[in-house]
């Protein structure tokens, strides 16, 4: 699969490159150059189909031309032990839960693939890369669990003092583990500052063979592609209307995955979403990205510490713009209308719903006149398990979610043992060398 920067049409890079050497030079984030039509064998599949298989066959689809088949299934079945699940509850309202991950969240999905992908291509070719991210919540949790194993991959994770959480000691770097966690002694405003800083020296990023395991990396992203053909792959036998996903924004990567499978053939009629600040309706009532006002030469680079992927959605937009603005469908909720949906989800169809969950839910309830023609179908994105967020969950319902034992884990906290180190470069710098040292 050839990628090419969003800020440059014309260089381009295999998928290899552009998954080891995640941020292209150029400021902008690697999207694919090409889309081939896989409609003939999304068809093809059905409600037996293992996630892990329509995994491997989309890899294979995609990046045929780097790798075998085999090689293909091989990484989408060591990443893929989980899978979604497809809920319906009435003819025309069903859920895609992206929950049941062994830490709760939707990011296990892209950081296990991401992970086996490039474990694969060390294999095979030689090279080591060291993950360097910030984390204060799953992130963290989900990688050290995916390293597990690994012999070419280690992660150097900044934390802001007092919020490290859900990692063993089996996981650090002195105890055999893949994981070199620092406390640092600030806020995680600062330790975005400190990764922005090592990605913006590109020989230290080369020097330390530097990666990230957020979306920034396109290796994280695609797998959140095989979502929606696994979701359709179980909607197909009952359902012959329009089909609507309905998602929270978050930093767009589900969003910008689900175009890139209808950019894929797959049948779908749009996406659902609450409005932003950077995503909103125009005065034409039409789906617009405000970023694209400001011309690249003008922006800084993409942030490789706490990415969006708007310059993602702005390229999909670019190159499909009068059908797109038929496809996304940006709606305003307020805070009320958010906590109005987390309780009817729960009286009517009794789940538990987060902030995001029920967003979205409220903005299908806010745009249920565009489902209303040809009965068309919404399928609600669950992004995370609701015990992550069971204070929100409390007190919008009065009920508390279960706790399973996974989730107690993720948010259990950790105490390292070590002083917290100062928020400064050399501070990173060394650590990266003894992880190195490692390698």
């Amino acid at each position: 699969m050839k990628c090419n920067s969003t800020r440059n049409g014309n260089g381009y890079v295999n998928f290899e490159r552009a998954v080891t050497d995640c941020l292209p030079a150029d400021g902008g984030l690697y999207i694919p150059s090409e889309s081939p039509d896989l409609r003939r064998w999304i068809l093809y599949t059905n409600e037996h189909t293992p996630f892990a298989s329509i995994a491997g066959a989309l890899t294979s689809a995609c990046i045929n031309d780097e790798f075998s088949p085999i090689i293909c299934e091989t990484i989408a079945t060591r990443a893929f032990p989980f899978s979604p699940k497809l809920t319906k509850y009435t003819d025309r309202f069903f859920t895609l839960e992206l929950c049941n991950t062994p830490t709760g969240s939707h990011k296990d999905f892209g950081i296990s693939y991401l992970v086996n992908c490039m474990e694969t291509i060390f294999q095979l070719k030689g090279g080591f890369a060291i993950f360097l991210d910030v984390t204060v919540g799953e992130l963290g949790a989900s990688l050290a669990r995916a390293l597990r194993g690994k012999k070419y991959l280690k992660a150097l994770l900044l934390y802001p003092k007092g919020k490290m959480r859900g990692l063993a000691e089996s996981d650090y770097v002195w105890n055999g583990g893949n994981i070199y966690p620092i406390e640092i002694d600030g806020t995680e405003a600062d330790c975005h500052r400190l990764v922005r800083e090592i990605f913006s020296d590109r020989a230290l990023v080369e020097k330390f063979h530097l990666t990230v395991a957020n979306t920034a990396n396109i290796g994280r992203l695609m797998p959140q592609v095989f979502f929606y053909p696994y979701a359709f792959s179980r909607l197909k036998k009952d359902v012959h209307s329009d089909i609507y996903y309905a998602m929270a924004p978050g930093n767009y990567s589900n969003l910008v995955a689900g175009l890139y499978s209808w950019r894929l053939s797959l049948p779908l009629n749009g996406f659902i979403c609450p409005s932003t600040n950077e995503l909103i309706l125009d005065m034409e009532g039409q789906c617009a990205v405000m970023d694209q006002m400001v011309p690249f030469d003008k922006r800084e680079p993409a942030d490789p510490a706490n990415p969006s992927n708007l310059e993602r959605l702005e390229d999909v937009f670019h190159n499909n713009t009068l059908m797109l603005k038929n496809l996304v469908f940006p709606v305003q909720v307020t805070e009320e209308q958010v906590a109005q949906a987390c309780r009817k989800l729960f009286m009517k169809y009794n789940i538990f719903a987060d902030h995001y969950t029920s967003s979205a839910y409220a903005a299908a309830q806010n745009n249920r006149e565009l489902t209303a023609d040809d009965e068309g179908v919404v399928v609600l994105v669950v992004r995370d398990h609701p015990a992550l967020s069971a204070d929100y969950v409390k007190h919008t319902t009065g009920e508390m979610p279960l706790m399973p034992e996974n989730i107690a884990a993720v948010l259990r906290p950790t105490v390292l043992g070590r002083e917290a180190m100062p928020a400064t470069r050399q501070t990173v710098e060394k650590a990266l060398a003894d992880c190195m040292a490692g390698c």
